[in-house]
């Protein structure tokens, strides 16, 4: 196999692999176009030639326990990169609250490996992470909320996180188990939104997988 860089693909990756050299492999979770026009996607080299399909069976066996959840009343442009942490740090699914339609820009295609449902409203994501027993921990720094670096997150949780700017609505924080905020030293009220994000999930992976 030659590494080389080809024209990109949606996914804006600026690097990938040609056509296959050699004899052509026969594991079925290979995709027989990749292999023969070569694959700019950015996925990890484990992954290189494989089908999007044998990628998100092959996730599905490793994804972690925690479920990230997104208001959406805004149209928060931060969702798409919250969607891409999610993947990053293999988040078992990514709940959207509030509008179906989000913009995708941000996540450079990587929601096509992940699980993404719909809630119509917090009553509804509320009933939903009560059935599958999931404690749903709050992400903002409000009055009452814990610091990250003091709490202890449940193995299985949902991160709720809310819009850039307001933050979490009053009826999020009050259906919430736990109000977590990240500690601050500089001027700035509150971080990003998808940084908030990916920072917590980061503490999680410290907590339950290291």
């Amino acid at each position: 196999m030659i590494d080389e860089p080809l024209n990109p693909t949606p996914e804006l990756s600026t690097h990938g692999v040609g056509p296959w050299q050699g004899d052509l492999p026969e594991e079925p979770f290979y995709d027989p176009e990749l292999l023969e026009r070569g694959d700019t996607r950015n996925v990890i080299d484990r992954y290189r030639y494989w089908s999007m399909a044998a990628i998100v069976a092959d996730l599905d066996e490793k994804r972690h326990p925690f479920h990230v959840a997104i208001e959406n009343w805004q149209h928060d442009m931060n969702i798409g990169s919250i969607v891409r942490s999610a993947n990053a740090f293999a988040a078992d699914t990514v709940h959207i609250i509030g509008r179906k339609r989000w913009n995708k820009r941000g996540a450079m295609v990587t929601d096509r490996y992940q699980h993404v449902l719909h809630h119509p409203d917090v009553a509804a994501f509320v009933a939903w992470a009560a059935g599958e027993q999931l404690p749903i921990i709050a992400i903002d720094n409000v009055p009452g909320s814990v610091i990250i670096e003091t709490f202890r997150f449940p193995e299985r949780c949902v991160l709720l996180f809310g819009q850039e700017g307001p933050g979490l609505s009053e009826e999020a924080i009050g259906a919430a188990d736990a109000v977590v905020e990240i500690s601050q030293f500089g001027s700035t009220r509150s971080i990003n939104a998808s940084a908030a994000a990916a920072v917590t999930m980061h503490d999680w992976v410290l907590q339950h997988r290291f």
